[in-house]
């Protein structure tokens, strides 16, 4: 199964680049970690091996808004989500401001 995310920043028209994330498991073990590249992409979800289960992305959001100048109201967007076919591509998108995100799922 692949894994795919994209952030994008709506308060600034612009992919969310350098928004740290990490990847974690059902039962918390982190499985991948990194940051968002110029494109609001992760890179290095592309190699992690999931199967049947819960995941959570947890998106370093606090941090993200603070470098911009900004102060938000989440510190953090967690986003966990349910692989039922591991056959199949999971794309995780986050639309963000700084007083609120989205998510769904994407293709």
């Amino acid at each position: 199964m692949s894994l795919s995310t994209h952030a994008l920043d709506t308060a600034t028209g612009t992919p969310a680049a350098g928004l740290a994330y990490r990847l974690t498991d059902s039962a918390g073990a982190e499985l991948a970690a990194g940051a968002t590249d110029a494109d609001g992409r992760a890179p290095e979800l592309g190699g992690v091996e999931v199967g049947a289960g819960v995941y959570r992305l947890h998106f370093d959001t606090g941090a993200y808004h603070r470098a911009l100048g900004l102060h938000g109201f989440y510190p953090e967007a967690v986003v966990c989500f349910e692989v039922t076919d591991p056959a199949v591509h999971h794309h995780v998108p986050l639309i963000l401001s700084p007083f609120g995100y989205s998510t769904y799922r994407g293709s």
